[in-house]
């Protein structure tokens, strides 16, 4: 049991390093200060980003949408590459093809229905209760109630949470939560898994290395504008984590989140949680 603590703590603290965007980005990409969030400033394009550190096995790289951007046609596109972003000599203009054409790359678009794959002659799984405490795939238990985004305070906020709690928001509205892992598999391989609001599309890719480290690739692409980095907490909580709860316990609306003198940075942390 003590080797297992330590085990969590370690995924723990490696989640809350990799939970930041690289430096290295598509040239329409613009990060924030703490490199949580990608906005894509013009255009439609160019706007790859990566996991600031390669994933650990059945570590969750989550994001949410944050904001849209009408006119254009697409979505977010999610994946996993074998490539180091520091090791691109150019960052590619689109995840799909010419990221995945370089090789060693798996990326799928996400669509306004879920994602699910299923391989010929192979029967879609049963979703099971959606609302389970934790979201099981393979031996990782992931905390359910941070991979689906809640609404924020305002008008007519309480219908979006209903949505959330029905499982019915598309995948790629405003507040969607959408992260990728991958689940290693017993002849060494791994299969990658794009996860929608808390519910597991199921491997859509398989045969992936492990050998290799593998970053996380989030295209901010067309109607996708800007998206956000949310943390996950597989062990003990962190620092911030603890403080987060604190503060909102003692609060009667997270907009009271802005009076309050904090560190810009926890602030930003409480209100995006």
């Amino acid at each position: 049991q003590g080797q297992l603590k330590i085990a969590q703590a370690a995924m723990a603290a490696r989640c809350r390093l990799a939970a930041r965007f690289h430096h290295i980005h598509g040239t329409n990409i613009r990060l924030d200060a703490s490199h949580t969030q990608a906005t894509r400033v013009e255009s439609f394009a160019n706007g790859l980003c990566f996991s600031q550190e390669p994933l650990a096995p059945g570590q969750i790289f989550l994001v949410e949408i944050e904001e849209k951007e009408l006119g254009w046609c697409g979505h977010l596109r999610v994946g996993l590459t074998a490539h180091d972003p520091q090791s691109l000599e150019v960052v590619p203009e689109y995840s799909l093809p010419d990221l995945v054409n370089m090789g060693d790359t798996w990326v799928f678009a996400i669509t306004r229905s879920h994602n699910r794959v299923v391989l010929e002659g192979e029967e879609a799984q049963a979703r099971g209760r959606p609302w389970e405490p934790f979201l099981l795939i393979a031996r990782v238990r992931i905390p359910r109630d941070t991979l689906v985004g809640r609404s924020r305070p305002g008008r007519y906020s309480h219908i979006l949470d209903d949505l959330y709690k029905m499982n019915v928001l598309p995948a790629t509205a405003r507040r969607s939560r959408i992260g990728v892992l991958y689940a290693p598999q017993p002849d060494g391989t791994a299969d990658m898994h794009i996860v929608i609001n808390g519910e597991d599309m199921g491997p859509s890719a398989r045969g992936l290395p492990t050998t290799r480290p593998l970053y996380a690739v989030i295209d901010v692409f067309a109607s996708t504008k800007s998206v956000r980095v949310i943390p996950v907490d597989y062990g003990f909580p962190s620092l911030q984590t603890l403080c987060r709860l604190v503060i909102q316990k003692h609060i009667v609306h997270r907009l009271a989140i802005d009076g309050l003198d904090l560190p810009p940075l926890l602030k930003s942390f409480c209100q995006h949680e």
